[in-house]
């Protein structure tokens, strides 16, 4: 078993895919997804990792972070993830930061994992054989057609839970939450998600007509940063509602100081911007201190491997956007099976491998 094997090289580049459709949610609007591919060698073996943001990421994992690790022992990465983050200090460790942290954070947990030749959620160690998903989508630039036939979609292939956007257009979200309701059935059930498009007491109120369609998740109703409003939303929503956030939290500190002010029934959070698979693992020891579940937020694929890993984790997202470009452009993307994700257990590391050739058009 390999004990201290040098880190020898670390790259990265830049894809940009187009979606299918332009799509939009209550406060943003895209065509485009940008993919930042990493990849890290030791030993004769090459680690993959990934993470969606700015193609300027590509030149920091190239520069500060490839100086940081390079030389590093590659089965040692909480060191080279402590490494990274003081090389990011005065330039800017979180936000950006944090995305391309996390984009070679999983390359070296793969890395290793190829190294010990184990599939990497064996390397961490399972705590479950499998976690359920929720499909996500329903983005608030879809005609009422799209939004019906992607929802009854997910719940024919059996997902038991579905998103939708909401928030672009507050006087709409009543017809499409009957929509989506009609759509999926009675036994499915239905999360929406504001992406911090109300104010408090206009989200407590839209809480109630979402009580009313049947929802049971109300994310992001008002900014993740705003502790305060969340904690406001959350103690007036209605029983059984789960107020969520988190996806864009990028430091241990941002989920501590959330769960401190009871802002959230469910911490959410997304290993392709919280640093990585090393930040990952605290952040779920810090939900059962707290006791809070913990969901994932997209990139499915990366989820599915170490989800199984996490012992308050509920539910990962099964994005539309992250899944379409994962099938696109990876070997072994990950396939939801009557709406549960299964890590990867067939080949060392996290099994997915990516298509250069096919990606080649889309590179920035």
């Amino acid at each position: 078993m390999p004990v201290d094997v040098p880190i020898s090289g670390l790259q990265a580049r830049a894809y940009i895919i187009p979606t299918d459709e332009p799509e939009s949610d209550g406060t943003l609007q895209w065509d485009s997804t940008t993919l930042i591919v990493a990849t890290a060698q030791a030993g004769g073996q090459t680690g993959l990792g990934w993470t969606y943001g700015h193609a300027a990421l590509a030149q920091v994992i190239d520069t500060d972070l490839a100086e940081a690790i390079t030389g590093l022992s590659a089965t040692d990465v909480p060191m080279a993830a402590t490494a990274m983050a003081a090389a990011l200090r005065n330039s800017g460790r979180p936000g950006m930061g944090s995305m391309a942290i996390a984009a070679v954070d999983i390359a070296l947990w793969d890395l290793k994992a190829k190294l010990l030749s184990v599939p990497l959620a064996e390397l961490l160690g399972r705590v479950h054989t499998r976690v359920p998903a929720y499909g996500s989508g329903g983005f608030t630039s879809y005609s009422d057609r799209r939004l019906r036939d992607q929802l009854s979609g997910w719940a024919a292939q059996g997902f038991g839970m579905v998103k939708l956007k909401i928030g672009r257009e507050p006087s709409r979200d009543p017809q499409r939450l009957a929509i989506a309701r009609d759509a999926v059935g009675p036994d499915v059930r239905l999360f929406a998600d504001a992406n911090g498009a109300f104010h408090p007491a206009e989200a407590i109120a839209m809480s109630r007509e979402l009580a009313d369609a049947g929802v049971v998740w109300f994310e992001e109703p008002v900014s993740s940063d705003d502790l305060e409003g969340l904690h406001e939303v959350r103690s007036a929503a209605p029983a059984g509602m789960a107020v969520a956030a988190g996806e864009y939290g990028d430091e241990l500190f941002y989920f501590r100081r959330m769960l401190d002010a009871q802002a959230v029934d469910v911490l959410q959070a997304d290993v392709t911007r919280c640093a990585g698979i090393t930040q990952l693992q605290r952040i779920d020891a810090l939900c059962r201190a707290r006791s809070r579940p913990l969901s994932l937020h997209c990139s499915p694929t990366i989820h599915a491997n170490v989800a199984v890993a996490l012992e308050t984790v509920v539910h990962i997202e099964y994005f539309h956007d992250h899944a379409s470009i994962e099938h696109k452009l990876f070997e072994g993307a990950a396939t939801a099976t009557d709406g549960l994700l299964y890590p990867n257990l067939d080949m060392p590391g996290h099994g997915a491998v990516f298509r250069w050739s096919d990606a080649e058009p889309y590179a920035r």
